[in-house]
């Protein structure tokens, strides 16, 4: 009986493996820099089932692929707010020699350049840096694009995700959070709206969360894992996506756990 329980448990396990699912987070960014069309090209190009992104709004209201609201930690030290500076400016910026000096020239991209490169069965995963004042521009954005069912959208911002869902009923959205207090509501309220899920911090996720989720019809998926065993432990609990700098590497090591 016990080896019949240990082998149920082996393949349980195995099966769950490979359901995972791997985010690049902001794209390949353990390699490459992070939030350019290398980076996320790189991403897809290890294997990873969707890629991950960031983004604001420029002053003259273009959707840039940046991180941060300003410039300073990844174009050499150059500090410009994005919300307050010109598309044309920030594009003149090297996005891309603050990892390694071969990936000098890249620019940050407009959303519209990632989504056009988007490899077929592979998704990307757009996370709204800002307020839900950039919606209207992203919409304008995915109007123009023939890979709209292949766009994911996730903010902390419960606003902005909540309009995003609206604004486009018919695409994946997931409110993301660190943070314990509340999360029983937000993920009630979620599921009540028509989100698909709650994207959280690894170290939030347990049983009860799961069986919360689950009770609700809500998918969890899980921010930012570099950790073998971490990976696992999730994977286990019944997480299907996780989010990680190092896909490839990941999936790697985990299916020698």
């Amino acid at each position: 009986m016990k080896i019949i329980i240990t082998l149920s448990f082996l393949i349980l396990a195995i099966i769950s493996f490979s359901q995972t699912k791997f985010i690049a987070h902001r794209g390949a960014s353990f390699l490459a820099p992070e939030n350019t069309i290398a980076s996320a090209k790189l991403g897809w190009e290890l294997g990873a089932d969707a890629v991950e992104i960031d983004i604001h709004l420029s002053m003259d209201n273009r959707v840039m692929v940046i991180h941060d609201k300003n410039t300073k930690r990844t174009c050499k030290g150059k500090n410009m707010e994005v919300k307050s500076s010109p598309s044309t400016l920030l594009r003149d910026l090297d996005a891309g020699s603050f990892k390694d000096e071969k990936f000098k020239g890249e620019k940050i991209p407009f959303l519209s350049e990632v989504i056009e490169i988007i490899p077929e069965n592979r998704k990307l995963v757009i996370e709204l840096k800002s307020g839900s004042d950039i919606i209207p521009q992203v919409k304008r954005v995915v109007e123009k694009t023939s890979k709209s069912e292949q766009l994911v959208f996730i903010s902390f911002n419960w606003d902005a995700i909540v309009k995003t869902k609206s604004e486009f009923p018919d695409n994946a959205c997931y409110w993301l959070s660190a943070l314990k207090p509340g999360l029983k509501k937000r993920m009630e309220k979620a599921a009540e709206i028509g989100l698909e899920g709650v994207n959280l911090r690894f170290s939030l996720i347990d049983e009860k969360i799961m069986a919360l989720a689950n009770e609700l019809g809500l998918e969890i998926l899980s921010w930012t894992v570099d950790d073998p065993k971490e990976a696992k432990r999730l994977s286990e609990l019944g997480v299907k996506q996780i989010t990680t700098n190092r896909p490839k590497w990941l999936k790697e090591e985990l299916d020698k756990l």
